[in-house]
């Protein structure tokens, strides 16, 4: 039998309270699978597939769309805590009684919330590229950021200038990501609306509120924790992923250098070794 991987995973469908959500999963069955949530305006297809096969090679991965987005039906959640009760929806329809749980971006603050509402449900958590609950620095991001991010067509010179570092050696990195991207040829996800973009934007702004005692809340969470970062994320500081690590009470941090917000994707065998050996 044909080894499934990013490429050939068929895209699945299961309803939660009234939201047809768009999963695809791949990967040896049995043990804790790994379900990763993707950054803003992501789908299924905006994983990097080097880096979901290399994760997939040694544990089942399950990658899913937020409700709105994509081919998942439903409407897109404004707050991130929305979201979070969405995916704990999500695990619950597919039978899921423990995960360990991967957030990128947007991704890391449902992540967080998932963690402190459902601490049971969660053994491991890795937060890549991400950033804490009104903490300085967070509250929407600089003005060439947002509009590469917001574009509303987006194109790969938008990826490279948000995801990449602004050096040669990282928008090199880049270019290969952006090939690999695309490879997928067959029953590809739909992109993401304006209205789904527009959304995720409004809880991206209400999630960085400057809130001093927000960041409290990162001591609730139980779960050994894995922060991924580059060394100069232009979209979401790096220091603030310093702060998860110094708040978080059992968490460990990788920052990769000559990496900017999609250091995960700049480096995807060293990002998923790290990450496979923290799940082992």
């Amino acid at each position: 039998m044909a080894t499934v991987t990013h490429h050939t995973a068929p895209t699945q469908f299961v309803e939660a309270d009234g939201v047809r959500y768009a999963y695809r999963r791949l990967g040896p069955e049995g043990g804790v699978p790994l379900v990763m949530l993707q950054h803003f305006t992501g789908t299924l297809d905006n994983w990097d597939p080097a880096l979901v096969d290399a994760l997939a090679a040694e544990r089942e991965v399950v990658l899913v769309n937020y409700a709105g987005v994509g081919s998942s039906t439903g409407t897109p959640a404004v707050t991130v805590a929305q979201s979070a009760q969405q995916m704990i929806s999500f695990t619950a329809a597919l039978g899921l009684e423990h995960i360990d749980l991967l957030g990128f971006s947007l991704g890391g603050f449902v992540a967080q919330d998932m963690a402190l509402v459902r601490p049971r449900l969660i053994r491991r958590l890795i937060l890549a590229g991400t950033g804490p609950k009104g903490a300085p620095g967070m509250h929407g991001w600089r003005k060439d950021i947002e509009t590469h991010a917001r574009a509303e067509v987006p194109t790969g010179d938008d990826l490279l200038h948000i995801f990449f570092a602004h050096t040669d050696t990282s928008r090199a990195k880049g270019m290969e990501f952006l090939g690999r991207l695309m490879a997928r040829t067959q029953d590809r996800d739909a992109p993401s609306s304006l209205t789904a973009r527009d959304a995720q934007y409004d809880a991206v702004l209400e999630w960085g509120i400057p809130d001093h005692g927000a960041l409290q809340r990162l001591t609730g969470i139980q779960s050994p924790t894995l922060i991924l970062q580059g060394d100069d994320d232009l979209m979401i500081p790096t220091k603030a992923s310093h702060l998860m690590a110094g708040l978080i009470p059992d968490a460990r941090i990788r920052i990769y250098p000559d990496a900017a917000h999609a250091s995960l994707f700049q480096y995807p065998a060293e990002a998923a070794k790290d990450i496979n050996d923290f799940l082992a």
